[in-house]
């Protein structure tokens, strides 16, 4: 059976923002893409949908044997083999897959963060690594060498998650976590039961304004750091990060309804974003 229909499926049925950047490539690397994205979801869906902590620890725990089979040519789910079936999806290095799944095991274990600095293990994880990985599919070779789109890829996973975090702050909440900093929600004055009941107050909004403006921060440090020679085959990056700055851009500018809200662009937006990106020089 051909995995690649499947992997297409998954990416295609998560309306994600993901899908709009991968539509322009070239047909092997939108098969690695769309694979790799699969299987990122397939990880993600361990976390959110087990409700059992036992299964859940299962199912990560075969991932973890899938993707050792995986790296030595012996892949079963159809991710992991449509991954191995593309000359850009076989070279990533199992090590990489690996972290991310350690990152998904990291929302069973912690539910809160004391700080910046823990939740940026969580977020390098889930989002650098595979920044790292979806930059290394676009170039066509490995960039853990190149420091300088390494850099970018990392920076630029950190800052997406970031906005996903400011997205979801209210409904991470309902579901038992909260992934802005204990000590920053305590310098703000800001409980865990205003996030809980959906208190909006002037100190939330100055939290969030701070949490916006790190992420800003962030997506300018991996704009800055990606080497111009680089810049075409990342236009797909560059999609994304074009979509999730205009997403973060519009909840600032609704005043951050995210305890009660979920903000989204609409299907033809992020496509005229996309398209705009794709043919900017």
């Amino acid at each position: 059976m051909d995995p690649h229909p499947y992997c297409q499926e998954r990416a295609a049925a998560s309306g994600s923002s993901f899908y709009y950047s991968f539509v322009f490539l070239p047909t092997d690397t939108r098969r690695a893409i769309t694979a790799f994205y699969a299987l990122c979801r397939e990880l993600d869906d361990v976390v959110d949908e087990c409700h059992e902590r036992q299964v859940a620890d299962a199912k990560l725990d075969w991932w973890r044997s899938e993707i050792t089979r995986f790296g030595n040519g012996e892949a079963e789910h159809p991710t992991t083999r449509a991954l191995a079936d593309t000359a850009h999806g076989r070279d990533i290095a199992p090590g990489l897959l690996l972290e991310i799944v350690d990152g998904m095991a990291m929302d069973l274990n912690h539910g809160r963060y004391p700080d910046f600095k823990s939740l940026h293990l969580y977020c390098y994880r889930v989002a650098g690594v595979v920044g790292e990985i979806a930059a290394s599919i676009f170039a066509g070779t490995r960039v853990e060498h190149d420091r300088a789109l390494r850099r970018y890829a990392h920076e630029l996973g950190l800052a997406f998650q970031l906005t996903n975090i400011i997205r979801d702050v209210g409904e991470d909440a309902r579901r038992g976590r909260i992934y802005l900093p204990q000590d920053e929600l305590a310098q703000f004055g800001v409980s865990e039961s205003d996030l809980l009941q959906g208190r909006d107050s002037a100190a939330f909004q100055a939290l969030m304004q701070f949490q916006y403006a790190r992420a800003i921060a962030h997506y300018d440090s991996a704009l800055a750091a990606l080497p111009a020679a680089t810049r075409r085959a990342q236009r797909p990056g560059l999609i994304m990060a074009a979509i999730y700055r205009t997403l973060l851009d519009e909840i600032r500018r609704s005043h951050f309804p995210v305890l009660r809200a979920r903000v989204s662009l609409t299907p033809v937006r992020k496509l005229w974003l996309a398209s705009k990106t794709w043919l900017s020089p």
